[in-house]
């Protein structure tokens, strides 16, 4: 096609094909999934023009939920409509759960093997390094003054001293930038989002001047019907859940508690872990502090929002507590795991669908932008929070009283300056790492 022509308008059967094998390659977390997808929609296809791809991404990131996730369901809707945006944002998910619950079965019924133990050994302090180094990248960009940091500084405090739950330390970073943007409105006037790179990729189908679709205009009628039906979706199956187990019953309480996860992922999947930790380690006794490492190991290694650890926390959860007996473990890892990601991901298209058109008016508003720059700051210390957490599990396996893992503080190391210095993608350090775990289980153990 002739960069100068203007693409032809685009099936609903090509967008799927697209989608669907985006769901199976989208390796590399948020910032790896967004450069596919700009790449082959805005720079191959041109089927969105570059301002019109970062505007929509920069309204996702002020949504709570994985960014990547409603980016494809934002273009999908402004493409197709609903049917888009739900195709686009089911095929997303839908590749990385199947491949999680086969990996969580197998994790979990052959878990003690030597090879398994092997590169889980390798992977897991790669895993820390990445979490620290995502709290390097976000805090490189989001901690752009001193106010900043303070806000970052006291948001690991609150989680790592005072235990203060995630939500509360969100809430109040809000508050905070709400309040800063009144006085002191310079400091907070980064928004956190994606400025333009100044190329030009020719016309596209969706270009900077193309006149909104009817679908995307505002209208309460619409809003009200998106709202009710999201909210019926919601209740009906938890009701479902309600009745058929109890309030106390864990399919139940995965109910409740991934959808009030869904509601404070700011940052992406990396801030809301500690959440996710606090709530199926601590409070709920679903898996163990180590199986929560494990978890986001396989979730690294695996394509889809990263986010898509739930799955593995609602997989492992079901199965502990033997919901359908124990002859029925796999059926009860599959029902934990589909709920889990059914309520954590609700949320994300109902925020696409109702606040699309709506939202969109605010987006240089510093009362809007300057909390974002808030909870932004915030999620950097509660990030550092979640390495260290995992850096003292992975090194002192038994404890401070017991071995410190040397082998492991090396392949950690290895793994971060790999990242940082000389730019290698997460995937390359996940496979490399995981080859040196399995040199020590059989050639050092």
């Amino acid at each position: 096609m002739n960069s100068s022509e203007k693409p032809q308008p685009v099936s609903f059967f090509t967008s799927f094909l697209y989608w669907l094998k985006l769901g199976f390659i989208s390796f590399g977390g948020p910032a790896g999934q967004i450069s596919m997808m700009h790449q082959e929609l805005v720079e191959n296809r041109r089927w969105i023009s570059e301002k019109r791809f970062l505007h929509a991404l920069n309204y996702t990131m002020v949504l709570p939920g994985p960014e990547a996730q409603q980016l494809a369901t934002y273009i999908g809707w402004l493409m197709h409509g609903i049917k888009g945006g739900i195709m686009a944002g089911v095929l997303f998910v839908l590749p990385s759960l199947f491949i999680l619950i086969g990996l969580t079965w197998v994790y979990l019924s052959y878990g003690n093997l030597p090879a398994v133990e092997g590169i889980l050994y390798g992977i897991k302090p790669a895993v820390t390094a990445i979490v620290l180094f995502a709290a390097y990248r976000i805090g490189s960009k989001a901690l752009s003054n001193s106010w900043l940091m303070i806000i970052a500084a006291l948001a690991f405090v609150a989680i790592f001293v005072l235990r203060i739950p995630f939500p509360y330390i969100v809430i109040g970073a809000g508050i905070i930038g709400y309040i800063g943007s009144k006085y002191a409105p310079e400091k907070f006037s980064n928004s956190g989002g994606h400025g333009s790179s100044g190329k030009n990729y020719g016309p596209a189908l969706i270009d900077d001047d193309t006149p909104a679709p009817k679908h995307t205009l505002f209208s309460w009628t619409r809003f009200g019907v998106f709202l009710v039906i999201g909210l019926l979706m919601g209740a009906m199956v938890f009701g479902a859940l309600y009745r058929s187990y109890g309030w106390d019953g864990t399919l139940t309480q995965m109910g409740w508690f991934f959808t009030k996860a869904a509601m404070v992922t700011f940052g992406g999947a990396y801030a809301v872990l500690p959440y996710v930790y606090q709530g199926g380690v601590e409070q709920y006794g679903w898996l163990t502090g180590t199986q929560m490492i494990d978890g986001l190991a396989l979730g690294e290694t695996t394509p889809g929002p990263l986010i898509m650890v739930i799955a593995f926390v609602g997989f492992v959860g079901a199965w502990t507590k033997e919901i359908f007996g124990p002859d029925a473990l796999l059926m009860a890892g599959i029902a934990g795991a589909t709920v889990a990601t059914f309520f954590t991901f609700l949320p994300s298209f109902l925020f696409i669908f109702l606040g699309g058109p709506a939202v969109e008016a605010t987006r240089n508003d510093l009362k809007f932008t300057a909390p974002l720059s808030a909870i932004t700051a915030a999620v950097v210390g509660v990030i550092v929070n979640l390495a260290l957490f995992f850096a003292y599990h992975v090194l002192w396996p038994e404890g401070f009283s017991g071995t410190f893992e040397w082998y492991g503080a090396l392949i950690g190391i290895a793994a971060f300056l790999l990242l940082v210095r000389y730019k290698l993608g997460i995937m390359t350090v996940i496979l490399g790492a995981a080859v040196f775990g399995l040199a020590h289980q059989f050639v050092l153990g």
